[in-house]
Formats: C-alpha cells, sequence, structure tokens
C-alpha cells in the first residue's frame, strides 16, 4: 500500500491497520466459543425441523399427491380395494367442473367413480334405454360408468334422484388416470367423435367448445401434476444417462482444477473461446430451427388447447421462440466480448491469482474433495425439506361435502358424513344430492396451523443450506490461511489443515456461522414472500405497484448480494482470529475498505473467469446432452428413445452441471479470496524487510501493490 493511500484511508474511520505480530503464524489456535446463543437457538430450531417432519410423517400421505379420488374418498388403483382394477377416474356431470369451486377447491362438484376404462362413445341414458331393448349388451357397457348399486330405471326423474348414473358417456381418453374428453380436428375446426353438436342427456343441446371449457377446468387442476409424473416417467428412463453426464461434469471441473496450476494462461483462452464458441453453436441451432418451422394446417388446433402441456408444446412450435432465443443467445455473445474487451489489461492479475490458487490447492489437495462433502449435505437439507413439504401437503383426512348435480340447494357445499347421509333430511330438501369427497382437510390444530408449518419448513430449509455453505466457506479459509502464513512451504503447513479447520469450525463456531445465515435466510424468505404475493395480485396490479414491485426486487436482489460478500469475509476472519460474527463482519469490512481499489482490481477478473469455466462446463454436457436425447448421436451411441419432453433431462444435466461446477470452482473462489484477504493483512502487518519478512509470493506482490518485487526468500 503506498504511503498517499494509507494516508487517506487513517483519516477515515476504518479502524486501525493490524500492527507487526512476531509471534503471529496463521489462523489462532487458542480460541473460546462464540455466539453461544445464537447457537443454542440453532439447535433448538433443528430439533423442532425434525419434530415437524415426524409429525407430518404421521400425518401425511403421498399417494394423494399422485392417485385420483373418488367421490368415496377411495384411491383409484389402490392395491387391496374393490378399485384395485379400476385406475382411471370418471366425472358424471363434466359440465360441472367450471367456475371458482373447482379452481379453489381442486376437485369437481360432481360425482366421480373410478373405472377400468374410459368411454369411447356418445351415449345418453335415455338412449341406452331404447337400445337395450333389442340388444342387453347396452346396460352391461353403461353400467361400467355407474355406481355399484345402480339399476336400471325408466324416466330421467328416477335417474336424478337416484344419482346412480350419469346422464351421458362422451369419448374419453386417460390423461393422468382422468377421462378427460378426446377432442380431435377436421378441417380446422375443432370437435369431439366428428361432432361439434350433441346432447347432454338432460334435454339440452351442447356444443363441443363448452364441453372443451368444463374440461379445462380439469385439465388446468391436473396438468401440472400430469406434467410432473410425466416427468418422473424421463427420469426414470433417462436416469442412467443424467449420473453419466454428472459424472462428466464432475471429471471436467476436476480435470479444469488440475490445469490451471500449470496453464492458466493457456486455459483462461480455452475458457472464453469454449464458451463463445457453444453459445455459437445455440446461435446457429436456433436459427436453423427458425427456418425450418412451417406453418400446418392443423395447426389451429392449438389455439383449442386445454392445460399446460398444450400451450408448453405450442411454445416450441412457434417461430418466435426460437428467433426470441436466437437474440438471447446473441446478446449474450456480444456481452462477453465487450466485458472481455474492458477487463483486458486486467487479464494477467487474475492469472496470477489463479496460479496462486492453484499451488495452494496443489499444497492441499483435499480441498477438492470437500465439495463432495457439501453435496451430501446440500442433499439430505434438500430431500428433508422436500419430504416434509409433500407429507405436510398431503396432511388431513377426506372432507366431504353436499354436491347437487342440477339447480341449487340451501344444502349445497355443507359439509356431510357419507354414513348418515341417507337418512338425514337433505336428500329429501335437495332431490339427486350427493355426499361427494371434496378435499382433504381437517378441524385440529394441526391441520389449522398448516400454512405455518410450511413457512417454518421453507426457512428452516433456507438457515439449513446457507448453514451448510458457510460451514464449507469457514472450513475453506482456514486451510487456505494456514497455507498463506506458512513461511516455507510445504514445511511450515500444518498437518491435516482442512480436518483441523472443519473441526474448528463446528466446535467454536457454530453459533458465528448460524448468525452469518439466519441473516441471509431471513433476506431470501423475504424475496419468496414478495414474489409470492406478486403471483398472488398479479391481476389486481396498476402500473404503479408493478413499479414498486421491481424496485422491491432489486433491493432484496442487491442486499442479498452484499450480505453474502460481507458473510463470505467475515467467515475468513472467523477462520483467522476465531471472533465472533459481528466483530469478524466488521474487521473484514474495514480490513476491504483501506484496500478497496486492490478489490476492484482482483474480484471483477477472478470471478469473471471462474464463471467462463462454470458456463464451459455446462455447456460442454448441455451440448452431448442436447446431441444424445434429440437421438442426433444414435450413430455412435444409443441414448434414451421413449421421453415424453426430451429437455428436462437435457436441463437437468445443464443444471446439475453448471451446480458441479459452481462446487468446484467455488473452492478456488474461496482460495482467492482468502489469499486476498490474508495479502492486505500480510501488507498491513509486514513490510518486506528482514525483520518483518512478507509472506505474499514475489509475483503475487507485484501484481497487486505494482511496486518492484519482493526479495526471493
Amino acid at each position: 500500500m503506498s504511503d498517499s493511500e494509507s494516508t487517506e484511508f487513517e483519516d477515515q474511520d476504518l479502524g486501525d491497520p493490524r500492527r507487526y505480530d512476531p509471534d503471529f503464524q496463521g489462523p489462532t489456535t487458542k480460541r473460546s466459543s462464540t455466539d453461544v446463543m445464537c447457537c443454542m437457538i440453532f439447535v433448538l430450531f433443528i430439533m423442532g425441523y425434525i419434530l415437524l417432519g415426524l409429525l407430518a410423517w404421521v400425518h401425511g400421505d403421498p399417494r394423494k399427491m399422485a392417485y385420483p379420488t373418488d367421490s368415496q374418498g377411495q384411491f383409484c388403483g389402490q392395491k387391496g380395494t374393490p378399485n384395485e382394477n379400476k385406475t382411471v377416474l370418471f366425472y358424471f356431470n363434466i359440465f360441472r367442473c367450471t367456475g371458482t369451486s373447482m379452481m379453489l377447491r381442486l376437485q369437481c362438484s360432481t360425482t366421480q367413480i373410478c373405472v377400468s376404462r374410459c368411454p369411447e362413445r356418445f351415449l345418453t341414458y335415455v338412449d341406452m334405454q331404447i337400445l337395450n331393448k333389442e340388444d342387453k349388451n347396452y346396460w352391461e357397457y353403461y353400467r361400467q360408468f355407474c355406481k355399484a348399486q345402480a339399476r336400471p330405471v325408466e324416466t330421467l326423474a328416477d335417474l336424478l334422484s337416484s344419482g346412480d348414473c350419469p346422464l351421458a358417456v362422451y369419448p374419453s381418453r386417460p390423461f393422468l388416470q382422468r377421462c378427460v374428453p378426446d377432442f380431435s380436428a377436421i378441417n380446422g375446426n375443432l370437435t369431439l367423435g366428428s361432432r361439434m353438436h350433441f346432447e347432454d342427456g338432460g334435454g339440452q343441446k351442447r356444443t363441443v367448445v363448452e364441453l372443451r371449457e368444463a374440461a379445462s377446468g380439469i385439465s388446468d387442476v391436473i396438468d401440472a401434476r400430469a406434467i410432473g409424473l410425466k416427468v418422473l416417467e424421463d427420469y426414470s428412463t433417462s436416469w442412467k444417462w443424467i449420473l453419466i453426464g454428472l459424472t462428466i461434469a464432475m471429471a471436467l471441473s476436476w480435470t479444469f482444477l488440475v490445469l490451471l496450476r500449470f496453464t492458466a494462461g493457456f486455459l483462461f483462452w480455452f475458457f472464453i473461446f469454449g464458451v463463445l464458441g457453444i453459445i455459437g453453436y445455440g446461435i446457429w441451432y436456433c436459427f436453423l430451427e427458425y427456418n425450418s418451422i412451417q406453418q400446418k394446417p392443423q395447426s389451429a388446433i392449438w389455439m383449442y388447447g386445454i392445460g399446460i402441456q398444450t400451450r408448453l408444446n405450442m411454445f416450441f412450435h412457434l417461430k418466435e421462440t426460437w428467433f426470441s432465443m436466437m437474440i438471447i443467445l446473441s446478446a449474450i455473445e456480444v456481452v462477453i466480448i465487450i466485458v472481455l474487451i474492458f477487463l483486458r489489461t486486467r487479464i494477467q492479475v487474475a492469472i496470477i491469482l489463479l496460479k496462486e490458487g492453484s499451488k495452494a490447492i496443489g499444497y492441499l489437495p483435499s480441498a477438492l474433495v470437500y465439495p463432495f462433502l457439501t453435496f451430501i449435505l446440500l442433499s439430505i437439507c434438500i430431500s428433508y425439506w422436500a419430504v416434509t413439504a409433500v407429507f405436510l401437503a398431503t396432511s388431513g383426512v377426506p372432507i366431504f361435502k353436499v354436491m347437487v348435480p342440477e339447480g341449487e340447494c340451501i344444502h349445497e357445499d355443507e359439509a356431510c358424513d357419507p354414513e348418515i347421509f341417507p337418512n338425514t333430511d337433505i336428500p329429501k330438501a335437495c332431490p339427486g344430492a350427493s355426499c361427494n369427497f371434496a378435499f382433504y382437510g381437517g378441524r385440529s390444530m394441526y391441520h389449522n396451523y398448516i400454512a405455518t408449518f410450511q413457512l417454518y419448513n421453507l426457512f428452516a430449509f433456507l438457515w439449513l443450506i446457507n448453514f451448510v455453505i458457510a460451514l464449507g466457506q469457514c472450513a475453506l479459509a482456514g486451510a487456505f490461511a494456514s497455507y498463506y502464513w506458512a513461511m516455507r512451504k510445504p514445511e511450515d503447513i500444518p498437518r491435516y489443515p482442512l480436518f483441523t479447520a472443519f473441526g474448528r469450525a463446528v466446535r467454536y463456531h457454530t453459533g458465528s456461522l448460524a448468525f452469518g445465515s439466519l441473516i441471509l435466510a431471513f433476506v431470501q424468505m423475504f424475496k419468496v414472500i414478495v414474489e409470492y404475493l406478486d403471483r398472488r395480485l398479479k391481476k389486481a396490479q396498476n402500473s404503479a405497484a408493478q413499479f414498486l414491485h421491481c424496485c422491491l426486487r432489486c433491493c432484496f436482489w442487491c442486499l442479498e448480494k452484499m450480505v453474502k460478500f460481507l458473510n463470505r469475509n467475515a467467515y475468513i476472519m472467523i477462520a483467522l482470529y476465531g471472533k465472533n460474527f459481528c466483530e469478524s463482519t466488521r474487521d473484514a469490512f474495514y480490513l476491504l475498505m483501506r484496500n478497496i481499489l486492490k478489490v476492484k482490481v482482483t474480484d471483477e477478473v477472478t470471478y469473471f473467469v471462474l464463471l467462463l469455466g462454470k458456463v464451459l462446463v455446462s455447456g460442454i454436457v448441455g451440448v452431448l446432452a442436447f446431441l444424445l436425447f434429440t437421438e442426433r448421436l444414435h450413430e455412435i451411441v444409443e441414448g434414451p428413445t421413449s421421453l415424453n419432453y426430451y429437455w428436462v433431462p437435457f436441463l437437468t444435466l445443464v443444471f446439475g452441471s453448471y451446480l458441479i461446477a459452481h462446487g468446484f470452482f467455488s473452492v478456488y473462489s474461496m482460495c482467492v479470496e482468502t489469499i486476498f484477504i490474508c495479502f492486505c493483512e500480510d501488507l498491513e502487518r509486514n513490510d518486506g524487510s528482514a525483520e518483518k519478512p512478507y509472506f505474499v509470493t514475489p509475483s503475487l506482490h507485484s501484481i497487486l501493490t505494482k511496486k518492484r518485487p519482493v526479495p526471493q526468500r
């Protein structure tokens, strides 16, 4: 640090610079527990989280997410029940599956039964009676869509009163184990079984458009679940290839980290041209797709699509989609080139820092194994959160409501008990009324606080995730600090530095790490709440509200980045001196502010280079996955051929590869940042003389201070 720079910062209230200490030889070994109160709160919080998981396990039933439920509250296709061979749900009157009640209760207000197959023809109950006089098989066909105790009745009034059979059946197909009308297109017109008009069995003329709107009420609710099940099917088909791809990503990340030590300059340019080449391939492919898509005569059917899947398919069949993706990739390509032009003078700084980080990792090879431990801990946290969320969402007992097939009734939508319902006054007051399953819930204290438990589950998940990351950062910082403050390398480096640093972090600083991760979890929780409120109130928002929401998102994004930056440097100080979180944050902040010019020089380029490495790893794996899952490599290797959505395993591999690369390169990032913090401390403690020698290497000292290199040791 120059004299003018030192004077400038000493005049400001940025704390006192470090003084020379002949006894300082690296991370403090004699330390005591910090932030004990926060540690106790954290432990109690985890115990409560475990109890919540056990409580959800007792009350929840994940089958409710996968199997449809009939009006009696029984699962369709459940083994050991009368519905074992009846795997599809059939709706008596699909026209009642519209309106707000369907979206609020996620259950159609009509009788539903489990059937073994969906109807394949148009047939009303009246038509069946007429045809059955000539051929008895018509009743046998029709009765499979009636209740088990159904008997033929003579009049339509008797049928409405009994409610044992539907008024009509329509050509349908199974869609997520539910019978949904089987629409088709003829000359661009929406039809159902070659018809556009039909009777509903109650004497009313209906159009196919009305039926489509009614079916949309079901489809929009269950389509997301359908996609989820098809995604699981794709995962079950391609999981081997996904594991192979993630293994390749791991090998590439490991290889790049090893090569960085020997060929940092060459690898930097390899990262740059590799990323530019992969993005260029994406631009070229989007251009080919944009030119190849032609308007098809039957494309009008997409305008009548029901549910999310149809709209999703339509999205990938539009020229505008590929044109937009081409423009986005082109913009990213241009931005990278512009950034490289502006940062060209600082590339040498990044290369020197990467080489120094490579030396540290070379002396501490166990640091490359640590991402596996972090990955295991993060996987446990994510799995526990997901399982708890599912069990909480499926907690409850079947709730039954009074449903009326036609007309209005004062008792409609009231809670009822199916066992005693026939003996009540409701069937007399409301002819045809039935006590049907509506949803899962309950009136106990547990069920009243399900939403609160879900919030607790989400917050605990964020806190644990941030704590695991903080623990890793503190352990790595302690290990790399031990490397930096060793005058003779590797002779003065302590034995098992990473294991020792991890033990110190867990034993003495769990409270401090929990404190820092708690602050970050609060910020992230507020972001989630803002996003949730925006989605719930999106239709009611005006321009001012939307502008305010954008400002809030921007503020929380900046706040999260700032907290992450301060926390990371605070953990380095905790690993060095063993102080509590607040003191460590203050010391780290003052140290960085006293060396703000060096921070500006180092952070930008180094993190940009590491980001290019992450993008390159995920890009290489992504291109290979795309060629495999779209069967463009069938001459070399035969991949899965029965995928519903090829982009599901493709995106999984891209994001998974990026996370793996991020895990490995974050070791590098933490190494560089720790070395930089130690370097700033080194400059304040020592002056390079024989009595106060620098611990920094001459090359790093010269590039960061732009002064004459220190003498060789």
